[in-house]
């Protein structure tokens, strides 16, 4: 069984994939989705040959991250994308927000080095939310 990473001999080697890009790719793939599918489905509509077994892998650890969800169907899954790629980097960035002891200064931090375009949408987005009353639901 030849590696995933590696190429085989006399062709280039396969660049290494970015923190995340397979998840990205496996998100894309399901939101394209008629509905909930295989993942030997998926695995047939990724580039790169990827192997069942690691595409078992991505559709797992976004199930534990909640991007996908899952139904049983006979004795396998069928998968369906219940986050986008903007909502799994949403979720990693909280994520890493949960992992740090001094949360205030990690978004104090992170506020100052946004760009001027960037500090005004989330701005916007921050009064929007607090007008929402059902995301201040969530938030209580």
């Amino acid at each position: 069984m030849a590696d995933e990473r590696h190429a085989p001999a006399g062709d280039a080697p396969a660049r290494r994939r970015g923190q995340g890009e397979l998840e990205a790719q496996v998100l894309a793939v399901l939101q394209r989705a008629p509905g909930p599918v295989t993942a030997g489905w998926v695995q047939e509509r990724l580039d790169g040959g990827l192997a069942y077994t690691t595409v078992m892998t991505i559709l797992s650890r976004l199930h534990a991250k909640s991007a996908v969800s899952r139904t049983r169907s006979g004795r396998s899954y069928l998968w369906q994308a219940s986050s986008d790629a903007a909502g799994l980097a949403a979720l990693r960035m909280r994520r890493m927000l949960d992992g740090e002891a001094d949360r205030d200064a990690v978004l104090a931090s992170f506020v100052s080095a946004l760009l001027p375009h960037d500090e005004e949408l989330l701005r916007a987005l921050l009064d929007s939310a607090s007008a929402d009353p059902a995301t201040a639901d969530r938030e209580s």
